[in-house]
């Protein structure tokens, strides 16, 4: 039975999100080997929507579990930054309780957009969850 998609990453607020939805295992031919998640970047603001389809690999979801921790203590994170897949930067604005959010396509659409949403402490927890549930309901290959 297929299991039901899982959204990693899930920042939205003021009409405005930013998710990267993880559907399952079999990443995009060239990406990644057979421990690959497929998955899409959804970007949807009242200005412009889009997505872009990714492929992960079980460092990257180890290295969106620094990139939270990072987060958690008022860093601004680049997650992905220099590969050849989608990059994820966050930026805190500290005064506000927001963060910029940007998605950076460097290898395909050669195309950026940032999304500005709130970013309460509440939301930290929740990302947790939503890692803890990729990684038991897709662990990495010969586990």
């Amino acid at each position: 039975m297929a299991e039901e998609p899982i959204d990693l990453i899930r920042l939205e607020g003021d009409g405005n999100s930013v998710v990267l939805r993880i559907s399952g295992r079999g990443g995009q031919p060239g990406h990644g080997g057979t421990g690959a998640l497929s998955g899409e970047f959804v970007v949807d603001t009242p200005f412009v929507r889009g997505s872009l389809a990714t492929s992960l690999l079980p460092e990257d979801l180890s290295r969106w579990q620094q990139a939270l921790d990072g987060l958690d203590t008022g860093q601004n994170i680049a997650w992905r930054e220099g590969q050849r897949a989608p990059w994820l930067l966050v930026e805190l604005d500290d005064a506000a309780d927001r963060c910029h959010v940007t998605v950076k396509d460097p290898s395909r659409s050669l195309t950026a957009v940032t999304v500005t949403v709130p970013l309460p402490d509440a939301w930290f927890d929740d990302a947790y969850q939503r890692l803890d549930r990729v990684w038991e309901t897709w662990p990495p290959a010969g586990d």
